[in-house]
This record gives structure tokens, C-alpha cells and sequence, in this order.
């Protein structure tokens, strides 16, 4: 089997790590679904509706500068009040 050109999932180190050893080439990227859903959990739940909807922006974006913008203004609004879910979302 070709080595797939990339691969998407969520936290679960075992296949981050069986992927290096298998597929060494392959692409990897976050699943959005699952990076929303955890930097939600740092929100309080009234802030999340407008969160979400700015993390939205991040990976709807039409080009990677669009997305790179949407990812600066969410840093900007909430670093200070919620560093926590700043560092979620750039962690991976």
C-alpha cells in the first residue's frame, strides 16, 4: 500500500506515533471537529457560542492567510482573559 498523503485525527497519541513508524512521509493535520471541542471545554459556556464561531473563521478561511488572520484576531480577543484556550488551540 502507497503511504497516504495525509493523515487527520484526533489527540490519541498511539496513532500519531504508529503513523511515524509506518508512514513517515504522510502529512499530518488536527481534526478541527476535535480541536473545537477542546478549546470550547476552556471556555466558560456562555463565551462559547462567539468562540466557536471564531475558530470557525480559522479553519473555514478560503486561503491560508485568511485562515492565519482568523487565527490572529482570535489570539488578540481572547489571550488575555483565557491563555488557556489560546494554548489549546496552538498546541497542535
Amino acid at each position: 500500500m502507497n503511504a497516504p498523503k495525509l493523515a487527520i485525527g484526533d489527540g490519541a497519541m498511539g496513532f500519531w506515533t504508529a503513523l511515524e513508524e509506518v508512514y513517515s512521509t504522510t502529512r499530518q493535520q488536527r481534526c478541527w471537529q476535535h480541536k473545537t471541542m477542546n478549546v470550547l471545554n476552556c471556555f466558560p459556556e456562555l463565551s462559547q457560542p462567539k468562540a466557536k464561531a471564531a475558530i470557525h473563521n480559522i479553519w473555514q478561511g478560503e486561503t491560508k492567510e485568511d485562515a492565519e488572520k482568523a487565527s490572529d484576531l482570535f489570539i488578540k480577543t481572547y489571550e488575555a482573559k483565557y491563555p488557556k484556550t489560546v494554548l489549546c488551540l496552538q498546541k497542535d
